[in-house]
């Protein structure tokens, strides 16, 4: 199978980065024509943004607990890495494990020649061989995606309005008492509380790509499918104390950690069994064509 667009897909990724800029553009206007200086503030969000940009690798490693590994270490593991990485036509990333029961993987780095892909003690152990390399391969279909960036670039505004939000106050200075303050902290809410669940469709879009994508890779979409079987089933098992160690972690994760309604709703991932019926039929077409 080659790498091909999913244009259906791509057009929902596009509809939704056009509303949430939009709504940004929408944002700025409002708190202008209220008078809010909004210089530092971007400054700030900015300056964080691009840090967390440059340094996501590390700082999703120390999170999760994981190191680096060599190929001495895990020869099997770099040599699959290596191996999906030229069928993807991307440079070899760094290898790291984390010492974790919960079966899972992610991939972190700013670009694709500054990337990460990151798995888990219990995925190794969860997985054979083709289903491991179907979650490898979605998180290098990430890489060469660019998600990081993309998500940087989407979430940078819906920064400013939680911000404005949480300390809306401290922007009164004098005025504190002002009428332009309380609407532009209004209007701020309004907007995070729409950009969080567009941003979380964003990145439901994304994963349908990744998945696309390891099929690409792959040429197993099955593969994939049962591994992200395998993984939802074990989840369930995992304690809640390891999820709530691990839950921060979701974004990055190919099945993220959640539970209730609130949780699912908010998921920064699309329901494990749509994914798995979205591969199947893909494993259909690849089969007829």
């Amino acid at each position: 199978m080659q790498w091909s667009t999913d244009w259906g897909l791509r057009s929902r990724m596009a509809l939704t980065m056009f509303l949430l800029f939009g709504l940004y553009i929408v944002f700025i206007g409002a708190l202008v024509a209220y008078g809010m200086d909004m210089m530092g503030v971007i400054i700030m969000i900015g300056l964080f943004s691009l840090g967390q940009y440059y340094f996501s690798d590390k700082l999703a490693l120390r999170s999760m607990g994981a190191k680096k590994v060599e190929p001495d270490e895990y020869p099997g593991l770099h040599d699959m890495v290596t191996r999906l990485s030229r069928q993807a036509d991307l440079p070899k990333p760094t290898v790291a494990v984390a010492r974790s029961d919960v079966p899972n993987a992610f991939a972190t780095g700013r670009n694709q020649r500054n990337s990460t892909v990151c798995v888990t003690d219990g995925l190794m152990r969860t997985l054979d061989q083709d289903e491991l390399e179907g979650v490898v391969a979605h998180e290098l279909a990430h890489i060469k995606n660019r998600d990081v960036m993309v998500m940087t670039i989407a979430s940078f505004l819906a920064s400013i309005a939680f911000i404005i939000v949480r300390w809306g106050w401290l922007f009164g200075g004098n005025n504190r008492n002002s009428a332009p303050v309380w609407v532009a902290i209004l209007v701020s809410l309004v907007v995070w509380v729409i950009s969080f669940f567009l941003i979380r469709a964003l990145s439901r879009y994304r994963e349908y790509s990744a998945d696309r994508g390891a099929a690409a890779i792959t040429g197993k979409p099955a593969a994939l499918a049962s591994a992200l079987m395998k993984i939802s089933g074990r989840m369930d098992q995992v304690p809640d104390r390891d999820l709530r160690e691990q839950a921060e972690m979701n974004a990055f994760f190919i099945i993220p950690i959640r539970r209730g309604f609130i949780g699912k709703l908010a998921s920064t991932h699309p329901p494990t069994e749509n994914r798995i019926e979205a591969l199947r039929d893909l494993e259909r077409e690849m089969a007829s064509a």
